[in-house]
């Protein structure tokens, strides 16, 4: 193997975070993916944020439009046209048809001009061109914690940036506040860290709530007393199901008095709202000129291909698609959001409450055997390993306090969900028989003398968890690609 000295500092160090627990579960659900007939016993993938519950609306527009594509005999007429274009700037139909999406997806309270999006190989790449654009390598941003664990990757693997966590807890909900945001970047300044920016998710990976509009009103006037960028990630923003509705910074920008707009931009993409990763939609926003042409000309770095302009741009112009799109997939969400936070409910486990996004914060602290993040790390490789449900444990997404867990629920069927929750009731001890809920008693202990586990006495027996969940795993069917006892993902004991 040639020596390292012989290659650059990105290709040998561990900035791109693939050995981070966020990715561990993935490597368990690689190993041994669940089918529902033909491997029924392996993981349940619900580390992934992805909305696959308006695919059939998708498709009802691509059969009904042939046209749309060039690889069908109606659009084959406009294949040279499309395959031969090569502008950065993007088709001017393109452009018009994201911003009027991104329009759409905000309830049409803000319209988007279309000469200032940018296209980005999907949020990973628009996240890092925005860097590029606005801070030098040793630079930092501020990022409220829980935040997206990837985000080393995206946004510092190889601009060199650097994050400075606000740490937020479950005291107000995880909501962040001006005091949380000055304590930090008073401390980043005594430490001579150079503060760009401030970043932010709305709707919120991992938590999935929506930030309120004092909230964000105060983000804005944070950033503007400090003069320091403000990057609103914002792709989940069409997959708010409940209220409070989403309210877009570009509202608040326009209320916000002596706002200086050069320090705004939104980091957009396909790949929540509509449930596209593979098409690799990205979206650069930005209020500052410069940004905006900067980014265009790095933006050949990472172009969506000019079929996926072509296809898109008529879908999204179509206004009747784009408004049953939005709703039918809002309404799918509510229901699957509620179906699977009711299910844990039934089982005595609660979430925070949250209106938007593809995932649920699960609330599992009063499992773990003390409230410690070693603690969680023991509970969620029994989960990965037992009860073969990837989920994202808190700690990855540096949540400052363990038990809490991301669990996505929209990237699959409903078979598959009602088997996640009957494996999570085998796993807590909870029978169902008819409407009746029945506790084990080694599982659930109601005494009324105050224990270490809470104080309405939910409590996991592990042994005997382990033995009700393998009743419901049937040994006949184990994977030949189960995890194996020198498998990185060690069993807890």
């Amino acid at each position: 193997m040639a020596s390292n000295s012989l290659l650059s500092k990105i290709a040998t160090n561990e900035g791109h975070g693939e050995n981070f627990a966020y990715f561990d579960g993935w490597k368990a659900y690689d190993r041994n993916p669940f089918h529902p007939t033909q491997n029924p016993n392996g993981v349940i993938q619900m580390g992934l944020a992805e909305n696959q519950l308006p695919f059939d609306v998708i498709q009802e527009w691509i059969m009904k439009n042939p046209k749309a594509s060039i690889c069908t005999p109606e659009g084959v007429a406009e294949f040279k046209n499309v395959s031969n274009f090569q502008d950065y700037h993007g088709f001017p139909d393109f452009r018009k048809a994201i911003a009027n999406f991104m329009s759409k997806a905000r309830g049409a309270r803000v319209k988007f001009d279309p000469d200032r999006v940018v296209m980005a190989g999907g949020a990973t790449g628009a996240n890092e061109t925005v860097m590029f654009c606005l801070a030098d390598p040793g630079d930092a941003f501020l990022v409220p914690s829980p935040y997206y664990p990837a985000f080393y990757r995206d946004l510092g693997w190889r601009t060199g940036v650097k994050i400075v966590p606000v740490d937020c807890d479950s005291s107000n909900n995880f909501q962040v506040t001006r005091a949380a945001l000055e304590a930090a970047y008073e401390k980043a300044r005594n430490n001579n860290i150079n503060i760009k920016g401030l970043i932010i998710t709305n709707p919120s990976n991992p938590l999935g709530t929506t930030l309120d509009r004092a909230t964000l009103t105060s983000l804005v006037k944070f950033i503007n007393d400090k003069n320091i960028h403000l990057v609103c990630d914002e792709i989940y923003a069409g997959t708010v199901f409940s209220s409070p509705k989403f309210t877009c910074v570009t509202e608040v920008m326009k209320e916000v008095k002596n706002c200086n707009r050069d320090l705004i931009h939104i980091v957009y993409s396909l790949s929540k709202d509509m449930g596209v990763p593979g098409l690799r939609v990205g979206i650069v926003y930005s209020y500052n000129d410069t940004v905006v042409n900067c980014a265009r000309k790095m933006s050949s770095f990472g172009l969506v291909s000019s079929q996926t302009q072509h296809m898109l741009a008529a879908m999204l112009l179509d206004d009747e698609f784009v408004t049953n799109f939005l709703e039918t997939s809002s309404k799918r969400l509510a229901r699957r959001h509620w179906i699977f936070t009711t299910g844990l409910e039934n089982v005595g486990i609660n979430c925070l409450k949250g209106n938007a996004g593809l995932f649920c914060w699960m609330d599992l602290r009063k499992l773990l055997k003390d409230q410690t993040f070693e603690a969680e790390m023991v509970l969620w490789r029994m989960i990965i390993n037992d009860v073969k449900l990837n989920v994202s444990p808190g700690s990855s997404f540096r949540c400052v306090e363990p038990g809490w867990f991301r669990v996505c629920f929209a990237n699959m069927d409903e078979h598959t969900v009602e088997v996640a929750l009957k494996r999570i009731r085998a796993f807590v001890g909870v029978e169902f028989e008819g409407n009746k809920k029945i506790n084990n008693a080694e599982v659930f202990v109601n005494s009324p003398r105050k224990n270490r586990w809470g104080k309405d006495g939910l409590r996991l027996s592990f042994g005997s968890a382990t033995r009700r969940y393998e009743e419901v795993m049937s040994p006949r069917m184990m994977s030949p690609h189960s995890p194996m006892p020198h498998s990185p993902l060690l069993r807890a004991s």
